[in-house]
């Protein structure tokens, strides 16, 4: 259904355009090769490997549109639910409790009705970044695919984008996505927004609550103030 059904080199072959260069360059790497190793492996094993296109993100945001940049962790491990987009879920698919509380914040950010799906795909044609640190997971396992080499990627894509200069918004909630995402920006050029991850364990928690950041507002404000236009957050 969502499983990669194909060696992860054939995904890597058809890397797009704009990020191919930044692709290979980590393919060639010790990181890169002992991570297509791995989950040639795991899948000779038979593993169930998700999501079907790990470098979805990458595909629907080229690197030059990148406006916005929301980390997330590591795909969903459940059968249907990852599909290369980070907090995404595919149309009919339940959203789960961490896109819930995003799409409840948004809504009272912006005044927009809750969406009747969970698909942001949207959001990524828009220029807003969904990038996981780990690409690949399995069924029921969730971060087994994490520290085997897909982190060393996804670091060099989020340092692409720090150094270059054009205003991007950087959405680090959670712990871990504010470590990931703690790379030195172009002075002035980028805004940093931080909070607790959305998930119901720590959206409501102090000292920076997810439910009431209003990150979505101070998006486009900071776009405004830079001459650039907002973000169109809407789903519909």
């Amino acid at each position: 259904m969502n499983a990669l059904a194909e060696p992860l080199a054939r995904v890597l072959d058809r890397a797009p355009a704009s990020w191919a260069a930044l692709v290979q360059a980590w393919r060639v790497s010790a990181d890169g090769q002992q991570l297509e190793a791995f989950v040639a492996q795991r899948q000779a094993e038979g593993a169930t490997v998700y999501p079907a296109d790990p470098l979805r993100a990458l595909a629907l945001t080229p690197r030059h549109e990148v406006r916005v940049v929301i980390l997330g962790q590591d795909p969903y491990h459940g059968a249907g639910q990852a599909e290369g987009l980070a907090f995404s879920v595919p149309p009919g698919m339940r959203p789960p409790p961490s896109l819930r509380n995003i799409f409840k914040e948004q809504s009272r950010d912006l005044g927009l009705p809750l969406p009747a799906h969970g698909h942001l795909g949207a959001w990524a044609r828009r220029g807003v970044l969904l990038l996981n640190s780990t690409l690949t997971v399995e069924d029921g396992q969730p971060g087994i695919h994490a520290g085997r080499g897909w982190e060393a990627l996804t670091d060099a894509v989020i340092q692409s984008l720090c150094d270059d200069e054009r205003p991007k918004v950087f959405m680090l909630w959670g712990a871990h996505a504010q470590r990931k995402g703690a790379r030195a920006p172009v002075p002035g050029c980028h805004a940093v927004l931080t909070a607790n991850h959305p998930s119901p364990l720590s959206a409501t928690r102090g000292p920076t609550p997810f439910l009431g950041c209003g990150h979505f507002g101070a998006c486009n404000r900071f776009f405004a103030d830079n001459g650039e236009p907002e973000i169109d957050w809407s789903l519909d």
